[in-house]
């Protein structure tokens, strides 16, 4: 069992709330490790604390943002994150002190290794957009807390359709080839993802019934590190599990990739993790401290449900609008098991798509992969494949990335 040790820092009530559920619910993912994933005494306490702490450089632009006026602060921002700090002249203290650190890239961040962090996670194709939307955010629904926010915004709710368009969006701006140099898409979709936070973390803390010592801060440190672990090593197993195959060095090439897109986002630099398996450690430990699900899962997966039925498909819409519902439930059933399905009101459907795809998908990779240029092959189809599932959600959306949302959460602050 785990004992606390005083607190630096206050420790929200949120934090280790249902620890034995949680570790029963984690007994599968524990298996696979092969090492003692339990945290220590000193583990704890900084998880706990890790509530308490938000991204401090960003939330003093907020503070001047709003101070300076909305409109002409965020131009400013928009455009030391598309060009580069020194081309605003006299820039405000606190936009420089900002970007200076933002434009200070990591010594760990090589690009080539970004680029190649890129082309090992388009190997997933359709299975990469389908990871991320059925596993990782209709997984991250069960986390209560971190549901709290994103119901307290009222953003997720009213605009699934959009949101998950602008998620997806981010997603392979930043799995793009060249994305994540400074000023490119991923660059600057980032910076807007981390702007929202700042944005989302000071509304949501001035409402009357938010809770610190209950909840912590909003969009805390803990929250933002379940958001990169989600994208990266959750990503992976969730892709393995779905038949796309990864060499060591791949895997390793993606981890490297989302290290350096969370640090961009905001995370604590001794957040991110070096390996796979510091990562999965690192999200046992992380999934202990959160509470488990309640009502707000199903109001924000019942959101999610009916999405598919929303796209403009081309022929046959309303078939090809129930067929793909149809195969993200069962992807989802597959992952969050009977159990998972009816904490969040999901149907239990049978895990169809992943057991009748997944064998065919791994070999037919490793027989591609045996071909002189396989590989190659298998990234530009991935590069396309994921490209087309973003047309398909444009296509029901328009596609003006982020603005409603930083707009709505400015709106509240005055």
């Amino acid at each position: 069992m785990i004992h606390q040790t005083p607190a630096a820092l206050p420790i929200p009530g949120r934090h280790g709330r249902d620890i034995e559920a949680q570790r029963r619910s984690l007994a599968g993912l524990r298996k696979v490790i092969p090492v003692d994933p339990e945290p220590g005494a000193e583990r704890w306490q900084d998880l706990g604390e890790a509530l308490m702490q938000g991204d401090p450089l960003l939330d003093d632009v907020v503070v001047w943002m709003m101070d300076v006026g909305y409109r002409s602060g965020k131009a400013l921002y928009d455009q030391a994150a598309s060009e580069g700090i020194a081309s605003i002249k006299d820039a405000p203290p606190v936009l420089r002190a900002f970007f200076e650190h933002v434009e200070n890239t990591p010594g760990w961040a090589d690009a080539a290794r970004l680029d190649e962090g890129a082309r090992c996670s388009a190997l997933a194709g359709r299975m990469g957009n389908f990871a991320l939307r059925d596993v990782v955010l209709i997984g991250g629904y069960q986390l209560s807390a971190v549901n709290k926010t994103l119901l307290a915004t009222g953003a997720l709710k009213k605009n699934t359709a959009k949101r998950l368009m602008e998620t997806t969006k981010w997603f392979l701006d930043c799995m793009a080839l060249g994305g994540m140099a400074k000023h490119a898409p991923g660059y600057v979709s980032t910076l807007q993802v981390r702007l929202i936070h700042g944005l989302v973390r000071r509304q949501v803390r001035r409402l009357d019934d938010w809770d610190v010592a209950a909840d912590g801060l909003p969009i805390n440190q803990l929250d933002m590190h379940n958001t990169y672990l989600g994208h990266s090593v959750v990503y992976l197993i969730a892709t393995r599990l779905l038949g796309v195959p990864y060499k060591a060095d791949e895997a390793q090439a993606v981890m490297d990739l989302w290290r350096y897109v969370g640090w961009l986002m905001g995370v604590d630099e001794r957040r991110l993790h070096e390996t796979e398996l510091e990562a999965i450690v690192a999200l046992y430990q992380n999934s202990l401290s959160q509470p488990g699900p309640d009502e707000s899962g199903k109001i924000l997966a019942g959101a999610m449900v009916d999405e598919p039925l929303s796209i403009r498909h081309g022929r046959f819409p309303g078939l090809q609008g129930r067929w793909t519902r149809a195969v993200h439930l069962s992807i989802s059933r597959g992952f969050l098991g009977k159990q998972g399905m009816e904490t969040l009101g999901l149907p239990n459907v049978l895990p169809w798509y992943p057991l009748l795809t997944g064998p065919a998908r791994f070999l037919s990779h490793k027989l591609i992969r045996l071909l002189p240029g396989g590989r190659d092959w298998l990234i530009r189809r991935g590069f396309r494949r994921q490209a087309n599932e973003l047309r398909i959600r444009t296509g029901a959306v328009p596609p003006k990335q982020f603005a409603p949302h930083i707009q709505t959460a400015a709106a509240a602050q005055g």
